[in-house]
């Protein structure tokens, strides 16, 4: 009878072995989209009221996504797009509103400073 019972228990156990091995599956996968999640960029809006350069490409004046990971910054609209890298500093206060600072020594708006409206981030971006 001993034997019976020890064969009655060998299906049973594969099938915990089995839901264990597929929990950890999911706990691993689950673990691997909250790291992709943080690691993703930041999206902000942003509106150019005048053609700005940054990164050497010039942007037509409107309403733009602009996405911050790391250090680095893309400001896209449609196909167009500029990017370049940036220092990110923390202001002591919230920005009430997202503002550009211009350098124009060329006669162009060179994209100098960007206040991000609703976060204490300012984006300084670096001249090459």
């Amino acid at each position: 009878m001993c034997l019976g019972a020890a064969a009655a228990r060998g299906p049973v156990a594969n099938d915990n072995k089995e839901i264990f091995e597929m929990m950890n599956k999911i706990v691993v996968l689950v673990a691997m989209l909250a790291v992709a999640a943080l690691a993703s960029a930041k999206s902000y809006s942003i509106k150019l009221f005048e053609p700005s350069v940054i990164g050497g490409t010039e942007l037509k004046p409107g309403d733009y996504t602009l996405e911050l990971k790391d250090e680095k910054v893309v400001i896209r609209k449609g196909k167009q797009m500029g990017e370049a890298l940036v220092k990110v500093e923390s202001a002591d206060t919230k920005y009430s509103s997202t503002t550009v600072r211009y350098s124009n020594g060329d006669g162009r708006y060179h994209i100098q400073e960007i206040h991000l409206g609703g976060t204490n981030m300012k984006l300084i971006v670096n001249v090459e």
